[in-house]
């Protein structure tokens, strides 16, 4: 069977992406004439066009709800991706706004911490630390207060195609301690910074293709990134999942540490690489169940499928 051939990267118009880059500035400083709930509020209505509007995405979401929630009714699961188009609009708005709303003085006006005492003990002790979060809620908060805490902390992400919303959007975050790492020739720095004793950050629940490992996620195979379990054990450090969840619509945010797997909880187990992936993969659905609108529905979470189901599906075809 032919491979389709890899398309060609679109070239960059930079007069384009300048006027893009001059334009969000500029709307970040009408945004900021207003108070974020009022923000919010245009967000989610911006959400709800997204979703009558965005075919595709709405019915992707939709797939993946049906699939992941199979005893739902049709009227939940319209409700449900409706909602998360919603939240995915918020989130937008907060990667604007919140450098300029969270600050060392004032970042209980805005959050609040659950089960993370152990977590913040072990950064702080500078032996390395792995923490893992899914595209849920405003995810990037996490990183954006653990370096305004002063904890030395790097966060793993592929850049923009805009590289002046890139260079503006990672300094502000930069200012506030945390560390950006273009996720394309990362896997070297990972393992030097991890025994360095840094904490490194990861949104880990992207589809990782073909060569990723299959783990169970919301009763389906999902192709998960191996690099996070095995820089674990390479490294002897433990892995946190956790996530951010939006109390009430607001500008407001509980962050928790859900899981917490230690070298000990994997040194008898027959495939360590599959059992840390499965054990923090499950605390993600675990902690998604508790309000699956905030989830990123649209993404295309399960796009790759292990190599028997297809094989599988052809015999059923023949």
């Amino acid at each position: 069977m032919l491979e389709k051939p890899k398309k060609k990267k679109k070239k960059q118009n930079i007069v384009l992406d300048f006027l893009l880059y001059a334009f969000l500035r500029v709307l970040v400083v009408i945004l900021l004439l207003f108070d974020i709930e009022t923000n919010l509020r245009t967000a989610r209505y911006l959400g709800r066009l997204l979703w009558k509007h965005y075919h595709r995405g709405r019915d992707r979401a939709l797939s993946n709800l049906r699939a992941s929630f199979p005893e739902e009714s049709e009227e939940w699961i319209q409700k449900t991706g409706k909602k998360s188009f919603e939240h995915l609009a918020m989130f937008g708005m907060d990667a604007l706004l919140m450098p300029s709303i969270v600050k060392k003085h004032n970042w209980r006006d805005y959050s609040r911490f659950k089960n993370t005492e152990y977590t913040k003990w072990l950064m702080k002790e500078g032996k390395g630390v792995l923490l893992v979060t899914p595209h849920y809620a405003n995810f990037e908060i996490i990183g954006y207060m653990m370096g305004l805490f002063g904890f030395d902390i790097y966060s793993i992400a592929r850049p923009l195609d805009n590289k002046f919303i890139n260079n503006w959007l990672y300094g502000q975050r930069q200012r506030h301690s945390q560390t950006i790492i273009d996720k394309k020739g990362a896997t070297e720095m990972m393992s030097k910074i991890t025994a360095e004793g840094a904490t490194l950050g990861f949104i880990a629940d992207q589809d990782a293709g073909r060569k990723g490992i299959f783990v169970d996620f919301f009763g389906r195979k999902a192709s998960t990134y191996k690099s996070i379990a095995l820089l674990a054990i390479m490294n002897g450090v433990p892995v946190i999942a956790g996530g951010s969840r939006r109390i009430d619509n607001s500008f407001f945010f509980e962050i928790e540490a859900v899981r917490m797997i230690f070298p000990d909880d994997w040194k008898d187990k027959d495939d360590p690489v599959r059992w840390i992936t499965q054990e923090y993969t499950k605390a993600f659905e675990d902690f998604i169940r508790k309000d699956p609108t905030q989830y990123w529905w649209l993404h295309r979470r399960w796009k790759h499928r292990p190599k028997e189901e297809l094989q599988q599906t052809q015999q059923k075809v023949v």
